[in-house]
């Protein structure tokens, strides 16, 4: 949803990266087959990234691994370190190794997670090996996330940059794409008796990019560098704050919804892969629909009223009955929706709002959001140990997140 900062024919073209690197337009015209393995990534990192939550239900289960609720949030704290470390060093290895490299290293990162994936499905026996493989597939997970994303937005931008924003948008709903298709993938592969067939499909999408990309000519480009060695502007830590936030709301709907659906609400694993669809399916239809739609809504206000539909969804959860699926389901769509532009918002008022380190801006507020989505992957274990919460009390209290963010919107939205 990111929009440049001049309509004008004559403005100069810098597209920018969810990595935080801005990019000058490619010299070069790419091929076909560089674009399709790009966009095609999109696809396939947005499938990877939600397996592990979409098959959390088989995780907890008893029947299969039996994780306690810590263990299971436990899983997702490597992964979010991770993710981390390798966006806010993708630039650099951009830079050294070039993009094609950095792609290719994402693309065996997601195949090495994927197979750690399946490996663990035969450790079941042995508890404490299996967790171990799991804690080892989320942190390659966080990895290939770090390295994928920044570099084929990147990648992305440089192959069309007088469409940037097209082409970001085009790459994004792809990847949303994925994370709406793997919980779907989850509930046919468990209604066909085998779960795991999710990350052998995965994996083979993953091994076919790589042979696929590797006699190709990836490349985004030369990056630029910021512009102040002057340090962080004053607005940094309110932008930082918001996708913290934002994190936090994001992953009690990625990470937990099916858990929600499947324990405390009592639906079937079916019915909460289902919900973790429609979640991300709101999502990525969200974007679609607030892009198409900007001219009558403009951005600030969008940025202002979705903070309310996540913290109005967050309320209902305590006021879902058990077993009634069709209500849950909706509030997981309504809070896909509430989730959508957020953060692609956040992002682009950030580099609007501080232009000396726009090279820098995203990929900061990114680490911030990972943050965020670590606190919350973590947090829901302890606090039902602890606080002797139930799982559906502690998304009421998401809320209070979801306050914050929206106060922070309407500060922040004034600037932009």
């Amino acid at each position: 949803m990111n929009r440049s900062e001049s309509d004008s024919p004559t403005a100069k073209s810098v597209s920018l990266d969810t990595a935080g690197t801005a990019m000058p337009p490619s010299s070069s015209k790419p091929s076909r087959a560089a674009v399709g393995a790009v966009f095609g990534a999109g696809v396939a990192q947005g499938i990877a990234l939600v397996t592990f939550p979409a098959a959390g239900a088989i995780f907890t289960s008893t029947q299969h691994y039996g994780l306690s609720s810590t263990q299971y949030g436990m899983l997702f704290v490597p992964q979010a370190i991770m993710a981390i470390i390798s966006s806010l060093l993708g630039p650099t290895l951009a830079r050294s190794l070039g993009a094609k490299n950095v792609f290719l290293a994402g693309m065996l990162a997601n195949l090495l997670s994927m197979g750690l994936l399946i490996a663990s499905q035969f450790l079941i026996a042995n508890h404490t090996a299996a967790y171990a493989v799991l804690l080892l597939a989320t942190t390659c997970m966080g990895l290939a996330f770090g390295l994928t994303v920044p570099v084929i937005n990147t990648c992305a931008a440089a192959f069309f940059p007088k469409t940037a924003d097209r082409a970001l948008l085009t790459l994004n709903t792809l990847l949303g794409l994925g994370t709406a298709l793997a919980p779907a993938f989850v509930a046919v592969f468990v209604g066909l008796g085998f779960w795991w067939g999710l990350p052998v499909l995965v994996a083979v999408l993953c091994a076919g990019l790589l042979v696929f990309a590797m006699p190709l000519s990836i490349s985004a480009g030369s990056p630029t560098d910021d512009k102040t060695s002057g340090g962080l502007p004053t607005a940094f830590p309110a932008f930082a704050a918001a996708a913290l936030l934002y994190g936090i709301c994001e992953t009690m709907n990625g990470n937990w919804a099916s858990i929600l659906m499947s324990g405390a609400l009592s639906n079937t694993t079916a019915t909460a892969s289902l919900s973790l669809t429609l979640f991300w399916g709101a999502v990525t239809g969200g974007r679609l629909l607030f892009a198409s739609i900007d001219r009558w809504m403009p951005e600030r206000l969008v940025f202002k009223i979705l903070p309310a539909i996540i913290c109005a969804a967050f309320l209902l959860v305590p006021l879902i009955p058990a077993g009634n699926p069709l209500a849950g389901l909706a509030l997981f769509a309504l809070a896909g929706l509430g989730c959508s532009a957020m953060l692609p918002l956040i992002i682009s008022f950030g580099q609007k709002s501080m232009p000396t380190i726009a090279a820098s801006v995203a990929g900061l507020l990114i680490a911030f959001y990972q943050l965020g989505y670590g606190l919350a992957a973590f947090g829901v274990g302890p606090l039902e140990n602890m606080a002797s919460l139930s799982l559906n009390h502690i998304f009421a209290a998401t809320a209070v997140p979801a306050i914050g963010l929206a106060i922070l919107a309407a500060l922040l939205s004034r600037k932009n």
